[in-house]
Protein backbone atom coordinates (compact mmCIF):
# COMPACT_ATOMS: atom_id res chain seq x y z
CA UNK A 1 0.00 0.00 0.00
CA UNK A 2 1.23 3.38 -0.97
CA UNK A 3 2.76 5.65 2.12
CA UNK A 4 3.05 8.98 2.42
CA UNK A 5 3.27 12.09 4.43
CA UNK A 6 0.31 14.45 4.93
CA UNK A 7 0.70 17.56 6.63
CA UNK A 8 -1.63 16.56 9.49
CA UNK A 9 -3.82 19.74 9.54
CA UNK A 10 -5.35 18.46 6.31
CA UNK A 11 -6.54 15.34 8.56
CA UNK A 12 -8.41 17.43 10.84
CA UNK A 13 -5.61 17.91 13.57
CA UNK A 14 -5.79 21.08 15.31
CA UNK A 15 -2.18 22.15 15.05
CA UNK A 16 -2.33 25.09 13.29
CA UNK A 17 -0.23 28.41 14.93
CA UNK A 18 -3.82 29.36 16.00
CA UNK A 19 -5.12 25.73 17.04
CA UNK A 20 -7.34 25.48 14.38
CA UNK A 21 -7.15 22.83 11.11
CA UNK A 22 -7.57 22.87 7.63
CA UNK A 23 -9.42 19.17 7.29
CA UNK A 24 -9.82 18.96 3.16
CA UNK A 25 -12.72 16.11 2.00
CA UNK A 26 -10.31 14.94 -0.60
CA UNK A 27 -7.68 14.43 1.74
CA UNK A 28 -9.63 12.67 4.22
CA UNK A 29 -10.92 10.36 1.28
CA UNK A 30 -7.49 9.36 -0.01
CA UNK A 31 -6.76 8.45 3.70
CA UNK A 32 -9.01 5.99 3.01
CA UNK A 33 -7.21 4.28 0.46
CA UNK A 34 -3.88 5.55 1.46
CA UNK A 35 -1.14 5.20 4.29
CA UNK A 36 -1.31 8.97 5.25
CA UNK A 37 1.46 9.48 8.07
CA UNK A 38 0.65 12.83 9.79
CA UNK A 39 3.42 15.62 10.09
CA UNK A 40 3.38 18.54 11.55
CA UNK A 41 6.92 20.09 11.61
CA UNK A 42 6.40 22.95 13.48
CA UNK A 43 5.04 21.09 16.54
CA UNK A 44 7.82 18.42 15.43
CA UNK A 45 10.69 21.65 15.74
CA UNK A 46 9.39 22.28 19.48
CA UNK A 47 6.88 25.06 18.27
CA UNK A 48 3.85 25.52 20.94
CA UNK A 49 0.14 26.10 20.18
CA UNK A 50 -0.95 28.46 20.30
CA UNK A 51 1.46 30.43 18.50
CA UNK A 52 1.96 33.92 16.80
CA UNK A 53 1.56 33.56 13.03
CA UNK A 54 4.93 33.16 11.26
CA UNK A 55 6.49 34.16 7.50
CA UNK A 56 9.63 33.65 5.57
CA UNK A 57 11.76 36.72 5.37
CA UNK A 58 13.85 37.43 2.69
CA UNK A 59 13.45 34.48 0.22
CA UNK A 60 11.90 31.31 1.20
CA UNK A 61 12.50 27.24 2.69
CA UNK A 62 15.53 27.06 0.17
CA UNK A 63 17.17 30.06 1.24
CA UNK A 64 16.25 29.41 4.77
CA UNK A 65 18.06 25.93 4.36
CA UNK A 66 20.95 27.91 3.13
CA UNK A 67 21.24 30.63 5.63
CA UNK A 68 19.68 33.60 3.38
CA UNK A 69 16.57 33.91 4.54
CA UNK A 70 14.80 33.44 8.20
CA UNK A 71 11.55 32.64 9.46
CA UNK A 72 10.01 34.89 12.12
CA UNK A 73 6.48 35.54 13.89
CA UNK A 74 4.60 38.35 13.70
CA UNK A 75 5.69 39.63 17.25
CA UNK A 76 9.45 40.02 15.74
CA UNK A 77 10.78 36.56 17.43
CA UNK A 78 13.25 34.59 15.22
CA UNK A 79 11.89 30.54 14.74
CA UNK A 80 14.01 29.87 12.10
CA UNK A 81 15.80 26.87 14.07
CA UNK A 82 12.65 25.13 14.95
CA UNK A 83 11.70 25.34 11.42
CA UNK A 84 14.47 23.93 10.50
CA UNK A 85 14.65 20.99 13.27
CA UNK A 86 11.14 20.25 12.71
CA UNK A 87 12.18 19.41 8.95
CA UNK A 88 14.87 17.73 9.76
CA UNK A 89 12.68 15.61 11.99
CA UNK A 90 10.31 15.32 8.90
CA UNK A 91 13.08 13.94 6.36
CA UNK A 92 13.99 11.45 9.62
CA UNK A 93 10.38 10.21 9.25
CA UNK A 94 10.17 10.16 5.63
CA UNK A 95 13.47 7.84 5.94
CA UNK A 96 12.60 5.87 8.73
CA UNK A 97 9.07 5.15 7.01
CA UNK A 98 10.68 5.15 3.56
CA UNK A 99 8.24 7.70 1.64
CA UNK A 100 9.17 8.29 -1.52
CA UNK A 101 5.75 11.57 -1.32
CA UNK A 102 4.23 14.26 0.64
CA UNK A 103 1.11 15.86 0.42
CA UNK A 104 1.80 19.55 1.76
CA UNK A 105 -0.25 22.27 3.37
CA UNK A 106 -0.07 25.00 0.18
CA UNK A 107 1.42 28.81 1.55
CA UNK A 108 2.71 27.13 4.78
CA UNK A 109 6.29 28.32 5.73
CA UNK A 110 6.88 24.64 6.62
CA UNK A 111 4.59 22.86 4.02
CA UNK A 112 4.13 25.91 1.33
CA UNK A 113 4.39 23.99 -2.15
CA UNK A 114 4.93 26.88 -4.74
CA UNK A 115 3.52 29.32 -3.05
CA UNK A 116 4.54 30.84 0.80
CA UNK A 117 3.78 34.18 1.96
CA UNK A 118 6.38 37.48 1.39
CA UNK A 119 7.07 38.01 4.80
CA UNK A 120 5.60 41.34 5.23
CA UNK A 121 2.64 39.46 6.97
CA UNK A 122 0.34 41.61 4.35
CA UNK A 123 -1.00 38.54 2.96
CA UNK A 124 0.62 38.82 -0.10
CA UNK A 125 2.06 35.72 -1.71
CA UNK A 126 4.95 34.66 -3.57
CA UNK A 127 6.40 31.37 -5.61
CA UNK A 128 8.53 29.23 -3.40
CA UNK A 129 8.35 26.17 -0.55
CA UNK A 130 8.46 26.66 2.57
CA UNK A 131 10.97 25.17 4.78
CA UNK A 132 9.98 21.44 5.10
CA UNK A 133 9.11 21.08 1.43
CA UNK A 134 12.58 22.50 0.50
CA UNK A 135 14.33 20.08 2.47
CA UNK A 136 12.32 17.08 1.31
CA UNK A 137 12.91 18.03 -2.31
CA UNK A 138 16.57 18.22 -1.84
CA UNK A 139 16.35 15.04 -0.58
CA UNK A 140 14.34 13.32 -3.94
CA UNK A 141 10.55 13.19 -2.27
CA UNK A 142 8.11 14.35 -4.64
CA UNK A 143 5.98 16.84 -2.81
CA UNK A 144 2.28 17.89 -3.78
CA UNK A 145 0.04 20.36 -2.32
CA UNK A 146 -3.11 19.47 -1.16
CA UNK A 147 -4.64 21.96 -4.32
CA UNK A 148 -2.70 19.75 -7.19
CA UNK A 149 -4.53 17.01 -5.80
Amino acid sequence: MTKKLCSACLLGVKCRYDEKNNANEKILSLAKKEVLIPICPEQLGGQAMPRPNAEIVGGDGHDVLDKKAKVVESNGTDVTQNFIDGAEEVLKLAKLFDVKEAILKQKSPSCGCGKTYNGAFSKTLIKGDGVTAALLKKNGLKVIAEEDL
